[in-house]
């Protein structure tokens, strides 16, 4: 299922809807950042990214008094149709992981910046522009819906110890 590529959606559906709500739940319980409908078991042009940073833990917040720290930006995104508009010549090299294969990480070479062209789901198209891990997520979960994965084209992949249950 992860190696074929995709369908593209031409309605948004309320089950197309649902699909997104149910990938939120699976990425968030799996502590990831983005998931694509392949790897739900759906051949459809859909996947969900937060990579929203996380306020720190309280012991972390530095010293009694001082100003907390301000809210982390929401970065969080529904991409129907995604497709990539343009990417950076400059690339970087960085290690990668994927819900989908547990126990590895890769280093993958991707573009530093990407621009992808994709539909809400309310149909409305959008463009967003990232670097960074939302530049590597963006990659990432597109490559999913093209069934490629990121140990296809990780220059090497390694075995790590997971979580425990």
């Amino acid at each position: 299922m992860l190696r074929r590529k995709t369908r593209e959606i031409t309605d948004i559906t309320d089950r197309i809807r649902e699909l997104a709500e149910d990938m939120w739940e699976t990425m968030y319980a799996a502590d990831g950042v983005g998931l694509a409908a392949p790897q739900v078991g759906v051949l459809r042009r859909l996947a969900v990214i937060d990579v929203t940073e996380k306020p720190l833990d309280e012991d972390e917040e530095g010293e009694a008094g001082a100003e907390p720290a301000p809210a982390p930006e929401i970065r969080k995104y529904v991409l129907v149709n995604p497709e990539i508009i343009e990417v950076s010549e400059e690339k970087i090299e960085a290690k990668e992981g994927c819900l989908s294969v547990p126990g590895f990480v890769g280093v993958v070479e991707r573009p530093v910046w990407v621009k992808v062209r994709a539909k809400d789901l309310e149909g409305k198209y959008f463009e967003i522009e990232g670097d960074g891990m939302l530049a590597k997520a963006l990659l990432h979960e597109i490559d999913h819906l093209d069934g490629v994965l990121y140990t296809d084209i990780a220059e090497s992949v390694e075995e790590v110890e997971t979580r425990s249950e």
